[in-house]
């Protein structure tokens, strides 16, 4: 039976059009568990999930894509990752105690980033639109017609069990009366990919989805990929950042207990130094793992 965490890639013979479909289960539960925001911003983090791995997807890389929105009303951060591997993590945080009843991104006039990270050049691309419209999904479309210059279709749809994203995107044609053939499949393709309801786009197996939507420019589907919830927090990232902060204010967060513990917030994992660990981390001496507990 297909895992139900996968990307699913597509082509359609009698178009210049290339499709991406995300359906993400275990990973979109395991999200859940650490994020203690009201409904409509864990929708939001689902959707985003979802289109995260979608432009991953998308992309040939090595490294990792995120999706980020920070203070945006009462939301005060919401991050998105997918790697090339299909590693996928995200968080949300809130205004403590602030009830939100939507999301509006284009009436909080929101920016959005969109950052690359390329392990292998270890170069870092970003890039940034300003929401006009309400939807993620619509923002993102925007984003890639206008910077990218490449025409994109995208659904976005979440539940309490699943986060799922269907994206289309047109190809370079060439000139003349075949662009403007191309023109009117696209606009067509756009009329259908309007008809598919939530319940669809979450529930319904791939193949009779993609066929009830696009049997006529015969669908070339690809095996899924399958993917997963992980984080790349470690000992070592969290060395680095107490380092960052400096010896007196690292060691400010000892607690009476005689150590700090740092919790990360896309997994849960603790990560504990005591002082003797904390002023070894600004020792030539001090190795990669470093010494002190790990709880």
């Amino acid at each position: 039976m297909p895992t139900a965490d996968a990307i699913h890639r597509f082509h359609l013979a009698n178009a210049t059009v290339r499709g991406h479909l995300v359906r993400l289960e275990s990973v979109w539960a395991m999200v859940r568990e650490n994020v203690d925001c009201p409904p409509v911003v864990e929708a939001l983090l689902g959707e985003s999930l979802a289109a995260a791995a979608l432009l991953a997807g998308s992309l040939k890389f090595d490294g990792r894509l995120s999706i980020q929105l920070r203070d945006v009303g009462p939301l005060k951060l919401l991050f998105a990752e997918c790697s090339n591997e299909g590693h996928v993590r995200g968080l949300a945080r809130c205004v403590d105690n602030q009830p939100i009843r939507s999301v509006d991104l284009g009436g909080y006039r929101a920016e959005l980033a969109i950052t690359v990270e390329n392990a292998i050049t270890n170069t870092r691309y970003q890039g940034r639109v300003l929401a006009r419209s309400a939807h993620l999904s619509a923002v993102l479309e925007e984003y890639f017609g206008q910077s990218e210059q490449l025409p994109t279709r995208m659904l976005l749809a979440t539940d309490g069990v699943r986060c799922a994203g269907l994206m289309l995107q047109r190809v370079a044609t060439g000139d003349g009366d075949a662009a403007l053939i191309e023109d009117d499949t696209w606009k067509y393709i756009g009329q259908v990919l309007a008809t598919v309801s939530v319940g669809e786009l979450l529930a319904l197996p791939v193949e009779p989805l993609l066929y009830r939507l696009f049997h006529e420019q015969v669908v070339h589907l690809e095996p899924g990929r399958p993917l997963q919830f992980s984080c790349s927090c470690s000992r070592s990232r969290v060395a680095d950042m107490l380092r960052g902060l400096g010896l007196d204010e690292a060691m400010s967060s000892v607690t009476e207990t005689g150590s700090s513990t740092i919790t990360c917030e896309f997994c849960n994992r603790s990560y504990t130094f005591d002082t003797e660990a904390i002023a070894a981390l600004f020792s030539t001496e001090w190795g990669s793992e470093g010494p002190g507990a790990l709880s």
